[in-house]
C-alpha cells in the first residue's frame, strides 16, 4: 500500500505544508553520506584557496602565488558538480530498495 504525504493546512496565510517520508537502504545513506562529506570538504578547501589567494593579492611578492590559488580554487569549483553526478550514478547502481515510497 502507498502512504500518500499528508498534507497540513495553515488557515492563518493559506500555506500547505507537505510531510514526506522517504525510505533508504542502508547502503544508499552510506553512499550519500560519504559523498556529502567530500564535498564538504571540498567547499572547505575552495574557501581556503580563495581566502589566501585574497589575503595573497595585498603583497605584490605574493601576487603570483594569489593568481594560482585562485586557479586552484576555480578548479576545485568544477569538482562540486562531477561529486554530485558520482553520487547520483553510484546511488543508481545500488540495488532499489523493496517497498513504496
Amino acid at each position: 500500500m502507498t502512504e500518500e504525504p499528508t498534507i497540513l493546512s495553515n488557515k492563518s496565510n493559506n500555506i500547505d505544508t507537505r510531510d514526506l517520508t522517504l525510505h533508504f537502504n542502508h547502503d544508499m545513506l552510506v553512499v550519500h553520506r560519504r559523498y556529502e562529506v567530500v564535498s564538504i570538504i571540498n567547499d572547505v578547501l575552495i574557501g581556503i584557496w580563495f581566502l589566501i589567494g585574497s589575503i595573497c593579492f595585498f603583497y605584490s611578492s605574493l601576487m603570483s602565488i594569489g593568481t594560482w590559488l585562485f586557479v586552484i580554487g576555480s578548479a576545485q569549483m568544477l569538482i562540486r558538480p562531477v561529486i554530485r553526478l558520482t553520487r547520483h550514478f553510484h546511488l543508481k547502481r545500488l540495488p532499489q530498495p523493496s517497498g513504496d515510497f
